[in-house]
């Protein structure tokens, strides 16, 4: 630890390390500005033509000499052609080496070049210049444009994500650092309200120039088609086209012409599925994109962590796609959850009166009906209420690791009463023997959901000399064909057991015009058009009773982290990723820079506000939104999941305070919403949807009162996901506070929450309705997310 300090004195910090490197270039910008600045509107569009041109000429040798090749081919041999390939290859190799050198050189002036129209157009209500055929067309479809004799007048005004905007953003000095380190295909961490979306202009513009096109990403269509509208002007203004694929159907030539613009916003999913339909394209005619070049990932971590692991999948129908057995056996399931359900309930009454006894052997009783109740249905609400009381996590995790002991020798004692056997940490569901018997007493075959040993029953036939080969063979396939049978059978009985015992309504997935739609977990928004994959979404149609829908079969696939690696030159941007800088390198070769903030952020950040019991917590996060209410502050709550979202906004309805809710089932008000969030005295209740690249804008009379004000209702199991919902306050050094109001019963401590938590909580004697502050208590819980991700 000495020795780190030693050589931070030494050699600064990492932060600062980057920053040095970046200053010359910094200082090349200011010195060609004023230079830039003086131009008029016609020389500053000019400018932009010559530095396409001295592109172009930079690298017109190796192009000339590709197109040579590429004409020689068809006389050449079949066999000596494969080395022509080889040169066109290395040859585009070398372009855009050459680019990437060029581009290097013309940096300094192509971002004075955007901070100067950025500045014109927000210091003057029309641009005026000389008209040229892009300015024609873009008039025939943007209200921005219009022609008048052979000028071309530019507005400041625009819509953009349903809303006018007008335009009145200049770069600073730290949001050129941000340019720098994302044209050099790096990560840069920028404080939320740091403008992101502006500093993408900078190396979005400069590597648009070379005409091999870029790509900017966003992590839902909101965002992509917002963007596109709202910075698309800047580039429009030098002859930039600019577009949006989430505007247009797939397959479409309208979205070919979008990946064939200079500049294509969009969704990464989107973009994923696109590369997967062209790989499955028949003729180069329905091909949609071309190489991929240059991507900058908005809210990189979302995208490139959170998201990357899930497959893109696109998938088609099979053969007896309908013949599924979910309703088939869904009254046999219910059945069965409801025994369990039964008994865990009675282990749960033993438990409370056995572990009141002096008897030591009868609270021994207890402590094993107590694990009993947990092991068949961790999220009883009057479990989790029980739990929460002194002593009795601590009673439960010591039973536990009793049971563990010796690789689980002893656990089958504790589980083979109960049915099945939740493991809720793993997503995983296992029955036991108790289970198969009660399923079996449906059917007059005892064995009817016992799988067969396969490998005995062969070996048995094989020792039969009676049996001629064909009589042989047919009883193999007999056998094989049981087997089959009886394990699609149990496979439907516990994708079933899951959707009824670990999949919540309104939490996971919502249901809207009877179609079962999953919730990610990561933002609050609805994933249209996802399923759940191994006929889990089937079982939860069959429970929800909605129409089961066909099964599918798998036809392409890639995760995004593949996907993304194929880009010649990849960058991100996001405000939390500093947690997650050595997975960026590990995987995708990607550094991450720490931007400073131009304003220093005032926002006070809190310790969490720890309750006994959700019901406790939520009654006090109701009480904090009056008293903020009154202090004339607006109030964002963040929420984790639809269910809380609509329980509070029921409780402020109660109390018949006036409220916005934005959650997965009502995100088309989204922009509307968001809008008004900064208003005095305006609560807003979201799930984490309002998290990513909403901008919050604050009255004059809001800043006076204090700013905006973030209730957290529970912590996140992503830090990020917290350190996103906290920075929608104190942008731009604009006042604002947060606070987390967590309690015992909450998923993360119960599922992660250490044991040196509950034990703190009873030395002080924790009683209901009290509620504890302290830095010890945060950390611990910080832990706990770190010990999940």
């Amino acid at each position: 630890m000495a020795l780190n300090n030693f050589l931070k004195k030494i050699l600064g910090n990492k932060a600062q390390r980057d920053l040095k490197e970046i200053e010359p270039i910094i200082e090349k910008i200011q010195a060609v500005y004023p230079e830039i600045k003086s131009l008029s509107n016609d020389d500053l569009r000019a400018r932009t033509v010559a530095l396409k041109e001295r592109i172009q000429e930079f690298v017109a040798p190796e192009k000339n000499r590709i197109q040579e090749l590429k004409n020689s081919i068809e006389e050449t041999e079949i066999d000596l052609r494969e080395k022509i390939y080889n040169e066109i290859d290395k040859l585009e190799k070398e372009i855009t080496d050459k680019q990437e050198k060029i581009l290097n050189d013309i940096l300094p002036e192509a971002f004075s070049i955007m901070k100067e129209t950025a500045r014109r157009f927000a210091e003057n209500d029309e641009i005026v210049v000389k008209a040229n055929d892009f300015d024609r067309n873009l008039a025939a479809k943007h209200d921005f444009v219009s022609i008048e004799g052979d000028e071309a007048h530019y507005k400041n005004e625009w819509m953009a994500g349903g809303s006018m905007i007008k335009w009145d953003m200049v770069h600073y000095d730290v949001q050129l650092i941000g340019g720098v380190v994302l044209h050099q295909g790096k990560i840069a961490e920028m404080a939320t309200g740091e403008g992101k979306t502006l500093v993408a202009t900078l190396p979005v513009f400069l590597n648009a120039l070379t005409g091999n096109g870029v790509h900017l990403v966003t992590v839902n269509d909101y965002l992509s088609k917002r963007d596109s509208e709202w910075m698309g002007p800047l580039f429009m203004f030098h002859g930039l086209s600019v577009d949006c694929i989430d505007k247009h159907r797939p397959n479409s030539e309208e979205r070919r012409q979008a990946y064939l613009a200079d500049i294509t916003y969009g969704t990464n999913n989107e973009f994923g599925f696109d590369y997967l339909r062209d790989n499955m394209a028949t003729s180069p005619m329905d091909l949609v994109q071309r190489k991929h070049h240059y991507a900058i990932v908005d809210e990189v971590d979302s995208v490139l962590i959170d998201d990357a692991r899930t497959p893109l999948i696109i998938s088609g129908p099979v053969p007896k796609g309908e013949d599924q057995l979910f309703e088939t056996f869904r009254p046999t399931v219910e059945r069965l959850v409801n025994a369990q359900k039964a008994l865990a309930t009675k282990y749960l009454t033993d438990a409370r009166n056995l572990l009141k006894s002096e008897n030591e052997k009868d609270r021994e009783e207890g402590a094993l009906a107590l694990f009993r109740s947990y092991k068949g249905l961790p999220k009883n609400k009057a479990l989790i209420k029980f739990l929460s009381e002194p002593g009795n996590k601590t009673i439960l995790l010591k039973t536990e690791e009793y049971y563990m002991q010796e690789n689980n020798r002893n656990m089958h004692i504790a589980t083979d009463p109960l049915y099945f056997v939740i493991d809720e940490k793993n997503n995983s569901i296992e029955l036991t023997d108790k289970g198969f018997d009660l399923l079996s007493e449906t059917s007059e075959d005892p064995t009817f959901f016992v799988l067969p040993d396969v490998g005995s029953e062969i070996a048995e036939l094989e020792k039969n000399h009676t049996l001629t080969p064909e009589e042989k063979q047919a009883q193999k396939d007999e056998i094989l064909q049981n087997y089959s049978i009886k394990s699609e059978r149990i496979h439907t009985v516990n994708q079933l057991l899951k959707a009824y015992t670990l999949f919540e309504k309104d939490v996971e997935y919502v249901v809207i015009n009877n179609e079962v739609k999953i919730v990610d977990e990561q933002t609050g928004r609805i994933m249209e058009g996802r399923r759940y994959s191994d006929g889990l979404h089937q079982a939860l149609e069959a429970k929800e009773r909605v129409t089961v829908e066909a099964a599918t079969q798998t036809f392409a696939t890639i995760t995004l982290q593949n996907y993304f690696r194929m880009y010649h030159k990849l960058a991100g941007m996001t405000g939390t990723a500093e947690t997650e800088a050595g997975e960026f390198w590990d995987i995708y070769k990607l550094d991450v820079v720490v931007i400073p903030t131009n304003r220093p952020v005032i926002r006070k950040d809190m310790e969490d506000r720890v309750y006994k019991t959700k019901r406790e917590k939520y009654a006090a996060v109701i009480d904090e939104i009056v008293r903020l209410m009154e202090e004339g502050r607006p109030v964002l709550v963040g929420t984790t999941s639809v269910e809380v979202s609509e329980l509070l906004s029921r409780m402020l309805t109660g109390r018949k305070i006036k409220h916005n809710v934005l959650n997965a089932k009502q995100h088309q008000r989204e922009a509307e919403i968001v809008a008004e969030a900064g208003r005095k005295g305006t609560i807003t209740i979201a799930t984490n949807m309002a998290g990513r690249g909403t901008d919050i804008k604050l009255t004059p009379e809001v800043r006076e009162a204090g700013g905006l004000a973030i209730v957290g209702t529970e912590r996140h199991e992503s830090r990020r996901v917290d350190r996103q919902l906290r920075g929608r306050a104190g942008r731009q050094g604009d006042p604002g506070s947060s606070v987390f109001y967590v309690s015992l019963e909450d998923d993360l401590m119960r599922l992660f929450g250490s044991e040196r938590i509950s034990s703190v909580m009873d030395r002080l004697g924790f009683q209901e309705g009290e509620m504890i502050q302290h830095s010890m208590i945060s950390r611990s819980i910080e832990r706990a997310q770190k010990k999940v991700e």
